[in-house]
């Protein structure tokens, strides 16, 4: 981490998260003590990334347990409100699961629920640093990650609540020696390129360059980049991968100019009971969104709105996969089957 703190776990008392909506022109922390709080938080992106939002998921579950009481029905209530706030990072969902498991596992004491709540979203966080810092060092090595690289959206610790994945890799290549820029797309219509990835690339020291969405073909055909990585939020059985809208073209074009495209995402963001992309589902957001940001507007009302939040990416257009028990090459559904089953195991 450099010098900033996504999330806190705060046992008995709630979670602090840094509004993301507000940076970078002001650093906020959040108190979040009651389930809509953090449902808002989740809903409104004060907090997103896929990894963060499991451990987000799961300290949401802990303030269930303290604000509903750690009844079987108030948390199942309470994990499909949180649930369906962002449907299509499987972190999510998942963290939210092993919170109900960890709770019933700890017996039917009300205190004894609490405090496996509690234990649980710990855990999640310190397992989430521990898988950022093991992806990151196998990914550092990559073909192509050298010189000046391409990243979309934002993927650092302000995206899992350690060093992130895709700008983690980054980062490790970047001290390696490897790496001399990044290349970072606004990220429409959020900005979380503009406003995010390039205030963490600074907070790292890596030199950036901010580039529109609409750039970003020219500058892969320009041959000004080696490599395009970015991370993911599910990634089906087969290799499919969803991310931030707008991956599945940088990755189309890549592919055309002979530039390796990866991605990079914990075990926890594959998906094994999801066969395809074609599977994943895709979070649309609202209208608002589109056409200005924030308050300010520059489009005349009256239009109509597309805006999806993620797309697909299909296996064969990915060069390889990162996580943190290594690279994964295509094909790559009996490496995803293997590597899922063994994370059930554990």
């Amino acid at each position: 981490m450099s010098g900033y703190t996504p999330i806190c776990i705060l046992p008995g008392e709630g979670i602090e998260v840094l509004d993301q909506t507000l940076l970078p022109h002001e650093e906020r922390y959040l108190r979040l003590d009651t389930v809509a709080a953090v449902a808002e938080a989740i809903r409104s992106l004060r907090v997103r990334g896929a990894p963060l939002l499991g451990v987000t998921g799961a300290g949401g579950m802990a303030i269930a347990g303290e604000e509903q009481g750690a009844g079987p029905e108030a948390l199942v209530e309470a994990a499909a409100e949180l649930k369906a706030t962002r449907p299509t990072a499987v972190d999510l969902g998942a963290m939210i699961d092993e919170a109900l498991v960890a709770a019933e596992a700890a017996g039917p004491s009300e205190r004894e629920r609490q405090a496996a709540l509690w234990g649980f979203a710990e855990l999640a966080l310190a397992r989430q640093r521990e898988r950022d810092a093991a992806l990151a060092r196998h990914g550092r090595e990559l073909p192509g990650l050298e010189g000046a690289v391409l990243t979309h959206c934002n993927t650092g610790g302000l995206a899992t609540g350690g060093e992130g994945t895709a700008l983690a890799v980054i980062a490790e290549a970047w001290r390696a020696g490897r790496i001399e820029r990044c290349y970072a797309t606004e990220t429409r219509p959020l900005l979380q390129g503009a406003r995010l990835t390039m205030w963490e690339l600074g907070a790292l020291g890596i030199p950036g360059t901010l580039l529109p969405d609409t750039a970003a073909a020219s500058l892969i055909a320009s041959g000004q980049v080696s490599a395009v990585i970015t991370g993911a939020d599910r990634i089906a059985a087969n290799g499919d991968g969803a991310n931030k809208v707008g991956t599945y073209g940088l990755a189309a074009v890549a592919a055309r100019h002979g530039v390796p495209f990866y991605l990079a995402a914990p075990l926890s963001t594959f998906d094994a009971n999801t066969p395809s992309g074609e599977a994943i589902p895709i979070e649309f957001r609202g209208d608002g969104e589109v056409g200005g940001f924030g308050d300010d507007r520059w489009s005349p009302d009256g239009g109509g709105v597309y805006n999806p939040a993620f797309d697909v990416t299909p296996a064969e257009l990915i060069a390889g996969i990162v996580c943190e028990s290594g690279v994964l090459r295509p094909p790559y559904g009996p490496a995803i089957a293997a590597l899922t089953a063994q994370n059930v195991d554990r």
